[in-house]
């Protein structure tokens, strides 16, 4: 049964002190049985997404490259499928939102890069992020078949169910989101609801496992929310962790259980994929 490992941490003031601080994370999570390890969305960096700034393009790192190599070593090193958030430089002009997956022997698996870019107050993504052309893979790994997507792409069912028509026994999303801080007395309570609610969800739907793994701090006018959590097949939390403290959330997970359960609700058997044409329009009328 692996084990699973959420790192809920903060910002640091350079990229090389995330990663020193991330290594020592994920050093720990290993030592304490860990065999599946995930970063929240764009570890090495702050989120730098609140305001458009061209200087932040230079945080960017080609991938593969020696980023890839570094923590390719290590998730080798320890024996961990480990999934990396990372700001991607592709080619000139050309930027991504990626997560590097890397199986226990430290080969890259891929890359995928998020697909649903945001443009709100606070997250200008369309200013940095070109949307992600890496389809909806499922990445077959030591400890299990994981489909990994990227905060904005929550909120998507489609995703998460070609993820799981591809076999995902678990669906992870790295993830950066939280309060404005002009909206949180009206709406942050519900906001941070239908965020769980959504992916929670999934996993029904889906009949697998959802791990969502945020930030906590700040960013400016964002409070980042925190609140990582593991969500079962029939929806349940898991576990969950708190609003504001750094902290590795750990979850064994029970993939053997999951044909059970998709056996005994079975969505995949029922779907009516001759009545779903509509879902590639933009809209009807």
């Amino acid at each position: 049964m692996p084990r699973l490992a959420l790192l809920q941490s903060r910002s640091f003031d350079s990229k090389p002190e995330a990663l020193a601080q991330h290594e020592q994370l994920i050093r720990q999570a290993a030592a304490a049985g860990a065999n599946i390890v995930v970063t929240q969305e764009l570890f090495l960096t702050p989120y730098f997404c609140e305001v458009q700034d061209p200087a932040a393009f230079d945080l960017a790192d080609p991938l593969p490259g020696p980023l890839t190599e570094q923590l390719g070593a290590l998730a080798g090193e320890l024996g961990i499928v480990l999934i990396a958030s990372l700001f991607e430089r592709r080619g000139p002009g050309i930027y991504h939102n990626t997560a590097a997956i890397f199986d226990a022997d430290g080969s890259l698996l891929g890359l995928y890069r998020k697909a649903h870019i945001p443009q709100d107050p606070g997250f200008e993504e369309k200013f940095y992020f070109t949307p992600g052309d890496s389809g909806w893979p499922v990445w077959s790994t030591r400890f299990g078949q994981i489909g990994v997507l990227i905060c904005w792409d929550q909120w998507y069912p489609e995703a998460a169910r070609l993820m799981a028509l591809g076999g995902a026994q678990l669906l992870v999303y790295p993830t950066a989101i939280g309060w404005l801080a002009a909206e949180k007395a009206a709406l942050g309570d519900v906001q941070h609801g239908a965020w769980e609610t959504v992916q929670r969800g999934h996993a029904v739907a889906n009949g697998c496992y959802l791990a969502a793994v945020n930030r906590c701090g700040h960013a400016g006018t964002i409070e980042f929310w925190g609140r990582s959590f593991v969500a079962g097949p029939y929806g349940q939390l898991l576990a969950k962790a708190s609003t504001s403290n750094e902290q590795i959330l750990y979850q064994d997970l029970d993939f053997e259980a999951l044909e059970e359960v998709r056996r005994l609700w079975p969505f995949f058997r029922d779907r009516r994929t001759d009545a779903y044409a509509d879902l590639t329009q933009c809209w009807r009328t």
